[in-house]
């Protein structure tokens, strides 16, 4: 019998949650439905406060998130199960990744804080949920971040060729996915649309730049590049992990870009994200021969020319030439993470986190 499960994700973007009923049989996924649902404008502006700002965020104002933020991951999760016309009784668990509000792995002691109330979504939908992925391994000692690489290594691994997969959400992450019983590693290269998302939004008030079209237009400005490249970030070694509460509207207000034209500067920061994944590539998977991208970002036409220009004899191709669309990666991934945790298997990778060992991932929350 066909065991479901429910995936449920927004990452560093905040622009709203996607959610895939998904099955999974013979290193293969099923996608049974899928569905992405906008935060209403009122809350995603309420979430950009509470990361740019957090200091001055009450705890009334977390505590209202944790519930409204738990109420639209409520309203994907019986949307997508309703349109996969699965029963409810067929799907064993629920994966929510909830919102990533705070993302501190280096603080004394670490944390990392998502808000969707669990309870609040297995209670609804009659489901039991798993929540709280990151905790457990920052526990034992990891970043908590990025979770995807094991499920990127269950199923896009391949024993004749290394492969590397890009995830470009709001940051960017890389899978390194070695064709040898090598340990699969990877980490938060930087940023993926983030700042060129911000920087859309400020100079043309859109929420992003469509196709990329922007930064077509413009010139790189490579001495402000290299200003950028220089950021402490990049030269980390790995196990690192990064988000919004670093790379954000205060990391832009460093470079004083007043002086330069806004078409410019987008076109410095697709730049910066194309250099700094193909950077993280060449340092830390060096005979990759192929490439497969997920993530918001594969829809960012100059983005992706830059990659392919800067990843040279490599491959460069969709995660559906792969399985799966690049859309939803993530959302399955957590789907398979409920899964692995139901079952009472681990779901990190020390070789990716950095914990000193593998543990079972997350919260169970019984309807």
């Amino acid at each position: 019998m066909t065991e479901y499960y429910v995936g449920l994700m927004s990452g560093t973007s905040m622009d709203g949650i996607d959610a895939v009923v998904a099955s999974f049989e013979n290193n293969a996924v099923q996608l049974h439905a899928t569905c992405s649902q906008a935060y209403p404008s009122d809350l995603r502006q309420a979430l950009l406060s509470a990361i740019r700002l957090p200091l001055t965020a009450p705890l009334d104002v977390d505590g209202e998130l944790h519930e409204r933020v738990g109420q639209c991951f409520r309203d994907a999760a019986l949307q997508v199960i309703k349109d996969s016309g699965v029963d409810r009784s067929s799907i064993r668990a629920i994966g929510s990744h909830g919102q990533t509000l705070r993302h501190q792995p280096a603080a004394d002691p670490p944390f990392s804080l998502q808000v969707a109330d669990a309870d609040l979504i297995a209670a609804a939908t009659g489901v039991t949920t798993v929540a709280n992925f990151r905790q457990a391994d920052i526990k034992a000692g990891g970043q908590g971040a990025p979770l995807v690489p094991p499920f990127h290594e269950w199923l896009f691994h391949s024993k004749e060729q290394d492969r590397v997969v890009i995830n470009i959400g709001g940051i960017a992450n890389i899978t390194v996915l070695p064709a040898s019983n090598a340990d699969v590693s990877g980490f938060d290269t930087g940023p993926g649309n983030g700042l060129m998302d911000v920087w859309t939004q400020q100079h043309l008030g859109t929420a992003f730049d469509v196709d990329g079209a922007w930064a077509a237009g413009g010139s790189r400005l490579d001495g402000l590049l290299k200003l950028m490249l220089c950021d402490p970030y990049f030269a980390l070694p790995p196990p690192k992990s990064t988000g919004f509460e670093y790379f954000n509207p205060n990391w832009l207000a460093r470079f004083d870009l007043q002086h330069f034209a806004p078409q410019d500067v987008q076109t410095t920061l697709c730049e910066l994200t194309a250099r700094t994944i193909v950077d993280a590539v060449r340092q830390h998977a060096s005979r990759t021969q192929q490439v497969f991208v997920c993530g918001g970002g594969i829809r960012n036409k100059t983005l992706m020319k830059r990659l392919c220009a800067l990843l040279g004899n490599c491959t460069v191709q969709s995660t559906a030439a792969a399985g799966l669309e690049p859309g939803w990666v993530e959302a399955a991934a957590f789907a398979w993470l409920a899964m692995r945790t139901m079952d009472g298997d681990s779901g990190n990778l020390p070789s990716v986190t950095g914990a000193s060992h593998k543990v079972v991932l997350g919260d169970i929350h019984s309807p």
